[in-house]
């Protein structure tokens, strides 16, 4: 189909193009190449560089220029370039931003990602550079930049915060007016922060507050404001800052509205998927549909442009290395004008890619993935056939418990060594299976499978539930009903694991040392009747003890594939059938498996010279699977996190992206996507709605993956505090000790109560004068008057006079008080370097709390917890050692 091109550089983009022709060199000059974020605002059709304490701030009327670098392990950085437009922009404005992203992706050799980011809308990975929120200002910085001025009080402005994992705050109309029951609130007058919460706000809503209102005392007001927090169910408990609210905001009504909706889209994915070509043709945008779901990567031709619409959540283009340069520029353009042609909200997220350097979402969306030179885990490359062959290394348990992501990476908790109890589901209950025959399970059967290991010198459980693919659905009820039980009997220690037949974990196959048989059809049972064939043949595959297994096959000679070790079994000998394409271990341990299988005698035979009985047992000889295997790179993807909650009424799954454990949501449950395996974590305080809703949307999950993902993925259960490393590798710098302490909304509010002891001060500098000045100074923006909002008996408005100097308590700079230095005069300092006084293998100590949180990456409570030489380590990263 075609369009008519209207999306073409005319009227203010050609305008913003050409103000900016003979800028290039000037303006990418001071651009650092070192990992970090970068921040620009256009002013004036210029890049005007953000200081860094004002990032997080958005001005409605500007569009600003986000460059992310992240230096990745072992490979080259991952370069992201973001363009935000301000719902108040203009199009000269849109325009340059737009122009700048394409000439910046050129300047760095085209490896960046290209994204745009509208007002409200913003993509998970954009949100989350900014882990306190994002702050949307009103107005815009035509009138000049200036300085971040962490001296000046000179402020009053309401805050509209929403959000639980991206923040954002709004500013709004100071006034009862503005406040609801479901929302948090923040009134800032210079030195007081005030934080009221809505009756209907969560523990996680108001957390997420506090941080906010933390960073912006420490990053706009130097760390010298105060903040309060009243919970909107309890008033009482909090007069002086109650006092405080009514002298500026007047009395307060008796009835507040109701709670309002988040009106964010929910980052869910869509099992609508299609690629597209698009090009140009007389002026003409044409628009040619390659493919749809599940796509694969040999699509994608180097010499051309492609669109992926992921509808309803995104458009991505990716552009072929060997692109035209005309059509690699133009790929942000055209993604436009494809979202304008197809009637799409022109909010609609959009990402522009070049070959060799995609999103890990893009990546996502393709049924197979695979890196020019990619290994797996610690450097072995992966051989698969026509079915994929697992090789797995074993590792001794210090190695795996010292360094979880290794554990994470290879699906492994430990070395497999641990206790293993077996039950069979019979009748409905559980019967314990005699251990002589641990490892041979039955397509007609349900087993509950529970391993205990040790970990710290404390025991761990992880609870399997093997359901045959012939088994009941009663039986299959009966064992998960059966899991809890047993669940409950170890107090919900247990990690949880769905198991389907033929989909076993790693782990898994390992605690049976090479004796892990499936026998398709039948049961276990004592005394059962199983349909006995005269023939029988297994596919033996693994070349050890720890990822070894026998599957019964159609004893059919189609079922043979050159590359494994086959066992046939008939009524007078046993063969074992080596194919060409199997290696010695293989070879070894297939002759083990054949010894728990039959007893009588085996007779080897070799591809190509088997005698004329072994092909009447499989009924004649016909074509099977002979291709030699290949060298294949195994299939990497990065892993997702998602929270599931029911909070807003209806079941919802948003990404969080960047994660960290921070974002682990004690009041919901989280799906941790690794592409082997999917994790629920629960929450202590998640409902049991949740619980049960994630599960089925885990199933639902991988149903509907555009990648068209195996629906029969291990499922693994997790309740919080019973991590097992297999999850928790897969998150940097984890801390077990991070709940046990007292809630950390809680304690937040407690210390920060303790601090506010001036409040009599404030009230009355407030009853006495009023709240202005000559206007209050955005972070990073221009002097901006405040509107001649009322407060309750006087004006506010920039003639007012300015608030008289509260009795603050001091904020002190020297060493010698205790109290707080600039970081830049402790980070990468020799010891001779340091300010008299500082103890230099205790730097931390002089750091602000949010210093302390942006160097370390934790808080001061949780960094004590940690044992010293997980304290160095941070340290060492921060340049504070």
């Amino acid at each position: 189909m075609e369009y008519k091109n209207e999306w073409k550089n005319e009227g203010p983009w050609s305008k913003a193009n050409k103000m900016m022709k003979d800028d290039f060199p000037d303006t990418f000059r001071n651009i650092s190449r070192k990992a970090g974020l970068q921040i620009w605002t256009i002013n004036n059709m210029k890049m005007v560089s953000v200081p860094t304490k004002a990032f997080g701030n958005f001005f409605e009327g500007d569009c600003y220029i986000v460059l992310n670098i992240r230096e990745n392990k072992g490979a080259a950085q991952s370069i992201d370039v973001h363009y935000w437009i301000g719902n108040s922009s203009s199009q000269d404005e849109q325009g340059a931003a737009a122009i700048y992203v394409t000439q910046l992706d050129e300047y760095l050799g085209g490896s960046p990602v290209q994204y745009r980011e509208v007002q409200g809308y913003e993509s998970p990975q954009f949100r989350s550079y900014f882990k306190s929120g994002i702050i949307y200002k009103t107005g815009g910085v035509s009138s000049g930049f200036t300085h971040v001025d962490t001296n000046s009080y000179n402020i009053l402005r309401l805050m509209h915060v929403k959000g639980k994992k991206h923040v954002t705050a709004k500013e709004v109309e100071v006034s009862w007016n503005s406040f609801n029951n479901g929302d948090i609130f923040l009134l800032d007058t210079g030195k007081l922060i005030v934080q009221w919460n809505g009756p209907q706000s969560n523990r996680t809503e108001k957390l997420k507050a506090v941080l906010l209102a933390q960073d912006i005392r420490d990053r706009e007001r130097g760390g010298r404001a105060q903040i309060g927090v009243v919970e909107g169910s309890n008033e009482r408990e909090s007069p002086e800052l109650m006092k405080i609210m009514t002298t500026v905001l007047g009395e307060k009504p008796n009835k507040l509205r109701d709670a309002i909706p988040d009106e964010k889209h929910d980052q869910m994915q869509t099992n609508s998927v299609r690629l597209y070509h698009v090009f140009e043709n007389g002026g003409n945008l044409v628009v040619q549909e390659v493919a749809t779901q599940p796509l694969t990567q040999d699509l994608l031709l180097s010499s051309d442009c492609f669109i992926v619409d992921h509808k309803g959540s995104s458009v991505m283009v990716w552009k072929g290395k060997r692109a035209s340069k005309v059509e690699r520029q133009e790929a942000m353009n055209r993604a436009l004008g494809y979202i304008k042609a197809k009637n799409y909200p022109p909010s609609t997220g959009v990402e522009v890619m070049s070959e060799g350097g995609e999103s890990a979402m893009f990546k996502h969306l393709f049924k197979s993935w695979t890196e020019k030179g990619q290994t797996k885990g610690l450097g072995n490359t992966h051989t698969v056939g026509k079915i994929a062959k697992v090789d797995q290394v074993k590792f001794d348990v210090m190695e795996l418990h010292a360094h979880p992501e290794l554990a994470a990476q290879q699906r492994m908790v430990d070395d497999a060594s641990g206790d293993v109890t077996v039950w069979r589901i019979e009748n409905l209950e559980l019967v314990e299976v005699d251990p002589k025959t641990h490892g041979q399970f039955y397509g007609g059967d349900c087993y509950l499978v529970l391993y205990t290991y040790l970990r710290s010198n404390q025991k761990q459980y992880i609870l399997y539930m093997w359901q045959g693919r012939h088994a009941t659905q009663d039986e299959i009820a009966a064992c998960a009903y059966q899991a809890v039980t047993v669940d409950s009997k170890y107090n919900g220690a247990p990690v949880q694991v769905r198991v389907v037949m033929g989909k076993e974990p790693r782990h898994f196959l390992a605690i049976f040392k090479g004796k892990f048989i499936i026998f398709e059809g039948g049961t276990g049972r004592a005394g059962a009747a199983n349909p006995e064939s005269s023939t029988r043949l297994f596919q033996v595959r693994g070349t050890n003890e720890m990822n070894t297994k026998a599957t019964e096959v159609p004893a059919r000679a189609s079922s043979l594939n050159s590359n494994d070790v086959f066992l046939l079994k008939t009524d007078r000998v046993c063969y074992l059938w080596y194919g060409k394409g199997c290696s010695g271990d293989e070879r070894v341990m297939a002759k083990t498996t054949s010894d728990v299988l039959f007893r009588q005698d085996k007779q080897v035979v070799m591809e190509g010279q088997e005698p004329a009985n072994f092909w009447v047992a499989l009924g004649g000889k016909s074509s099977y699977a002979s291709d030699k295997r290949l060298q294949k790179e195994e299939l990497i993807h990065s892993p997702r996190l998602f929270e599931c909650s029911n909070q807003t009424g209806r079941f919802r799954m948003t990404e969080v992206y960047d994660f960290a454990q921070s974002d682990l949501d004690e009041d919901d449950v989280m799906l941790l996507d690794t592409w082997e395996e999917l994790f629920l974590w629960i929450g202590k305080h998640a409902n049991k709605s949740e619980t049960t809703d994630a599960w089925k949307s885990a199933q639902e999950y991988l149903r509907s993956h555009p990648a068209g993902r195996d629906p029969d993925t291990p499922i693994i259960s997790i309740k919080q505090g019973n991590e097992p490393p297999t999850f928790t590798g897969w998150f940097d710098a984890w801390d077990p000790l991070k709940w046990k302490g007292e809630n950390a909304y809680e304690g937040m509010k407690n210390k920060m109560s303790d601090q506010v002891d001036y409040m009599a001060h404030i009230t009355a500098d407030l009853s006495n004068a009023g709240i202005g000045g000559d206007g209050y100074r955005a972070p990073g923006g221009p002097i901006s008057s405040p509107p001649p909002y009322r407060t309750h008996g006087f004006d506010i408005s920039p003639k007012s006079p300015t608030i008289p100097k509260a009795k603050i308590p001091p904020f002190f700079t020297s060493v010698e008080s205790g109290k707080y230095l600039d970081p830049k005069l402790l980070v990468n300092k020799e010891a001779s370097e340091l300010p008299e006084g500082v103890d230099p293998s205790q730097r931390e100590e002089y750091l602000s709390d949010m210093d302390f949180e942006s160097l370390l990456g934790t808080n001061r409570a949780d960094f004590q917890r940690l044992p010293k030489w997980r304290q160095n380590d941070l340290k060492k990263k921060a340049g504070l050692f």
